[in-house]
């Protein structure tokens, strides 16, 4: 206890850090006060009945409570987190964004307004769906074309607003501003949750504390388990040879490279989702679908759901794993570097080594992503009320770790600079990948 208050005085002796912390926590209550903000023309007590659910439910939580509330930020940042996937995807298929990605600070640059200009597009056919599915007739005070016209305007504007918001945390701020927007919007949800838990434990015959407790300790192994597979790598030894560069000698030092047991971050799991969504979509237009064999995917707790979402998760991980890590390009880079791994001669035979320790490390780093996923279904099988549930694992619990980790890293970066000790008294606080930023792999959702 007494190292926590010393690195906590440390955090704020440091006047950069100190800044950077309270620039943050301002720009997020900015971000809070805003959710708050209903859109114009919306009587809010026509919305007393609003919560969301399944995937509807996951973009409530990822918005802070905002999509439900018909806040104008009620969008969020996922309009732009679905740009910077597709221009990161783009960067992968397509050769002129691929010369852009190579091209440095300048084709960064390229990147990202190309990703503002995808957000705009995409928020506008975003905010159209959402006005005429998510605002209910009733709670719309003016003509309805004039609504959803300015509807659409705000809501895109809301996203912009939620947006530039992230970048200016990413600069003035500490920790990545998207990523902890994100962050914040799904503890807001906690309390709730947490309240609506508390009250059905002590309602009849529910377990009262001693259920509860128990499902706090749950609870933080799950957060422990989740821990040990984002920051989980497989160390491969990288041995570079002795030159001589001008009047001095390099190299001859051993290092290694990091290949993640998770490489592919939250993606799997929004791409996933996002198929599980198309039986909902197809029963809502076709009405007499609703007694066919595409209604057991309506309950996200049924077996089949599971099976089938932990297959889709496990054949995710393999293909974005397979399109985001290049073994050929990382034998290749350690070759012209004058590294190589012992052993192993350099080339073709090091890029089938890395090659074939991915797929062996991918496996299990996948199988332990899907029993993240599916906790939320079990969590609620075992009478745990489904908002607490979405804490127990899926994407939620997965940024969150996520998110903290990444911040915890650059605060104890400013710690050790200073000379202060880190955050902890063994080891270092390793970050992780999280949420796609544009002209690059993933740096939180």
């Amino acid at each position: 206890m007494k190292k926590l208050f010393t690195t906590l005085s440390n955090i704020w002796k440091i006047q950069e850090l100190k800044e950077r912390i309270l620039f943050t926590l301002m720009i997020l209550v900015i971000y809070r006060f805003v959710c708050q903000v209903v859109l114009p023309g919306v009587d809010p007590a026509q919305l007393v009945n609003t919560e969301k659910s399944g995937i509807l439910g996951l973009l409530d939580m990822f918005a802070g409570g905002a999509f439900s509330k018909v806040s104008i930020l009620a969008l969020g940042v996922m309009p732009y987190i679905s740009a910077s996937i597709v221009v990161q995807l783009l960067g992968i298929a397509v050769p002129s964004f691929q010369k852009m990605q190579k091209e440095g600070e300048s084709g960064r640059k390229k990147l990202t307004q190309i990703t503002r200009y995808l957000t705009v597009a995409i928020t506008a056919v975003q905010a159209i769906g959402y006005v005429k599915t998510q605002v209910p007739e009733a709670a719309i005070l003016i003509d309805h074309t004039m609504f959803y016209v300015l509807s659409g305007f705000v809501l895109t504007a809301g996203t912009l607003f939620v947006m530039w918001l992230g970048e200016k945390i990413t600069d003035k701020g500490i920790g990545n501003g998207t990523s902890i927007i994100i962050m914040v919007g799904i503890i807001a949800r906690l309390p709730i949750a947490l309240k609506q838990e508390i009250e059905s434990r002590f309602t009849g015959n529910s377990g009262g504390l001693i259920m509860l407790v128990l499902e706090i300790v749950a609870l933080f192994a799950v957060v422990m388990f989740t821990i040990l597979i984002v920051q989980g790598v497989r160390k491969v030894p990288v041995q570079y040879a002795k030159r001589i560069v001008g009047n001095k000698q390099v190299g001859g030092v051993r290092q290694y490279i990091p290949l993640k047991v998770n490489a592919a971050g939250v993606m799997p799991i929004i791409f996933a989702q996002a198929l599980m969504f198309i039986p909902n979509a197809l029963i809502g237009v076709f009405p007499k679908l609703q007694d066919s064999w595409l209604h057991q995917y309506s309950d996200i707790t049924s077996v089949t759901y599971s099976l089938t979402f932990a297959f889709l998760i496990i054949a995710f991980t393999f293909f974005y794993t397979a399109i985001t890590v290049n073994p050929t390009q990382m034998s290749d880079d350690m070759k012209k570097n004058g590294g190589f791994i012992p052993g192993i001669k350099p080339g073709l035979a090091t890029s089938t080594f890395i090659d074939d320790v991915i797929s062996k490390i991918t496996f299990p780093g996948s199988l332990f992503l899907a029993i993240i996923a599916i906790l939320p279904s079990l969590a609620v099988k075992f009478g745990i009320q489904q908002e607490f549930a979405q804490f127990f694992g899926g994407t939620s619990l997965l940024i969150l770790v996520g998110v903290v980790l990444d911040t915890l890293q650059q605060i104890e970066s400013y710690l050790l600079m200073r000379h202060y000790d880190g955050l902890m008294k063994t080891g270092r606080v390793t970050g992780r990948t999280g949420i796609p930023a544009a002209g690059g792999s993933t740096a939180a959702l």
